[in-house]
């Protein structure tokens, strides 16, 4: 159970330490489970194929990146002799999967507690797991155009690379880092309303800073360095070695950006758990 004097009192100070973090994450478990499928299901409430949608629209988008890339620009990769017409699709679907995920998340998130209001001024409820429930809706949508992008592969190519079973080790630190700036996000928009307008120009800005429809390789030396700073790059070009290239995946990098996306998931966490007492005061 929560600490009443928490629950009740908005003004309250929170606990920041990682360890609180887990307890209560632990603790309201079963709410975090059901109010993610609320929010995966409310995305297509009144539709007529309602959560079906989440299937059809990355194959959708699939379907149009392949005709597009592959017939009207006939786009290669530039990997060599085995870079076929539908290669150039397949390798883009990467990165805009993991863009897809790092974007949703933090364009929703300043709203969290805008649109949550009822949660911060009458009801005792943890206020500290809604940037979580929208990392979970976030990663089960990523999850069905990752299965999407898989069955897609085995039918351009008739296999798929046994190193796909590598896959969560890639999207595990940037969850973490996503959610970490989630945390800060949720927080900042209750006080910066403009943070809601700014972080979608932001993440638009980073898909064409990011290695999603161009190689690294294409860019000039001297730009390359401004490229690897960006927190996407690294992760697009692993999720790529695993799926695509059948490479695994780069342990010591991925440790470093571990511990530096649990690094940011803590700081974004502590500060949200900072700002949260003065939360019903600007609502």
């Amino acid at each position: 159970m929560m600490n009443s004097q928490q629950g009740t009192n908005p003004h309250a100070s929170q606990p920041i330490s990682m360890l609180a973090l887990a307890k209560s994450l632990l603790r309201n478990r079963q709410l975090i489970v059901q109010m993610t499928k609320r929010e995966v299901v409310g995305r297509y409430k009144g539709s007529v194929l309602g959560l079906t949608w989440s299937f059809f629209n990355p194959v959708l988008m699939l379907t149009v990146y392949t005709f597009v890339f592959s017939v009207i620009f006939k786009a290669r990769w530039g990997v060599g002799s085995e870079d076929s017409k539908t290669q150039f699709a397949v390798v883009l679907f990467v990165g805009m999967i993991v863009h897809g995920l790092f974007a949703e998340v933090l364009n929703r998130a300043p709203s969290l507690i805008l649109s949550n209001v009822n949660y911060v001024k009458k009801v005792v409820f943890p206020l500290e797991i809604l940037p979580v429930v929208n990392m979970g809706a976030g990663l089960f949508h990523s999850l069905i155009s990752l299965c999407v992008l898989l069955v897609a592969f085995a039918i351009f190519n008739r296999y798929l690379q046994w190193t796909v079973v590598f896959i969560p080790f890639i999207f595990l630190p940037l969850a973490f880092f996503t959610l970490g700036l989630s945390w800060l996000l949720a927080s900042l928009g209750v006080f910066l309303r403009d943070i809601g307008q700014t972080i979608g120009i932001i993440t638009t800005v980073m898909m064409f800073l990011s290695p999603v429809f161009y190689p690294v390789t294409a860019l000039p030396e001297e730009f390359r360095p401004w490229l690897m700073a960006n927190p996407l790059t690294f992760i697009i070009e692993q999720a790529r070695e695993v799926l695509i290239w059948g490479h695994t995946p780069d342990w010591i990098g991925l440790s470093i950006y571990n511990f530096v996306a649990v690094l940011v998931a803590w700081i974004g966490f502590a500060l949200f758990q900072k700002t949260r007492k003065g939360f019903a005061d600007v609502l």
